[in-house]
């Protein structure tokens, strides 16, 4: 008699369970959230870094705020039906920025967002475990890495690092030393002052490069696709441009 006891209040707990997912079919998104969180954070050195586990990135230099100091701006919508409540922290040691989302239980769902804006002058490194970045206006070292998203940065011109594991990478500045690499995803650079350096590689996606009028030393490899470089090329030039792709076309152009 006992076991079958168990046994009904188990079913009646699964049924329970499915009950609820079935009425949370909506997906949260941060864009829901009206009411944004603000906070400013102190910034004693020249670099910042940002890590993040599980949020959509916006970075962006500007000359609205005083040196020594970060703005953030939060948006975060999430449910739990089933275990504990969802829950976004942010914290500052060290000239880390640390964000943290935790959404756990049954039937969790949760979405969230952080714009921080950075005094010019500051550098800035990225730690993504999962989200998209994108970033613009900075005239500092950028370097962003990501394990799951895409990664966008405009309006820049200073030394650009950018990663992802899984997603694809566009930048469109005026930076002279570019660093792109993707496992999974395509990689397009839109490059409006002539580099000394660019460097490009994707193990599995299409590599399109497109460069002021010059002349570029230029390498490519792909494992399986196309090349097509209609750059003019020398050997000697200190200009110097590296596309290679595992699987997807090579193209090294200039811009129209």
């Amino acid at each position: 008699m006992a076991r079958f006891t168990v046994q009904v209040r188990t079913v009646l707990a699964a049924g329970a369970v499915v009950a609820l997912a079935a009425t949370g079919t909506a997906c949260s998104s941060a864009g829901d959230d009206e009411h944004p969180d603000h906070r400013s954070f102190a910034l004693e050195g020249a670099t910042l870094t940002v890590d993040s586990d599980d949020s959509a990135l916006e970075i962006v230099a500007s000359d609205e705020y005083r040196a020594g100091a970060v703005r953030v701006t939060r948006w975060f919508d999430g449910s739990v039906l089933v275990g504990d409540g969802p829950e976004v922290t942010w914290s500052m040691k060290d000239d880390r920025l640390v964000l943290r989302t935790h959404c756990s239980g049954v039937v969790a769902d949760c979405s969230a967002k952080h714009r921080i804006e950075v005094p010019r002058g500051v550098a800035v490194k990225v730690e993504e475990d999962d989200g998209s970045v994108r970033a613009r206006g900075f005239q500092d070292a950028l370097s962003i890495r990501t394990a799951d998203g895409s990664v966008r940065v405009t309006d820049s011109s200073g030394p650009l690092d950018l990663r992802s594991d899984d997603g694809s990478v566009r930048a469109q500045v005026s930076s002279r030393q570019v660093s792109a690499h993707t496992r999974d995803g395509s990689i397009r650079l839109d490059l409006e002052a002539v580099p000394d350096r660019v460097e490009s590689a994707s193990d599995d996606g299409s590599v399109t490069i497109e460069l002021p009028r010059a002349t570029y030393k230029v390498t490519t490899r792909t494992g399986d696709g196309s090349v097509d470089v209609s750059v003019p090329r020398d050997d000697s030039s200190e200009h110097v441009v590296s596309a290679r792709s595992g699987d997807g076309k090579v193209t090294v152009r200039n811009a129209n």
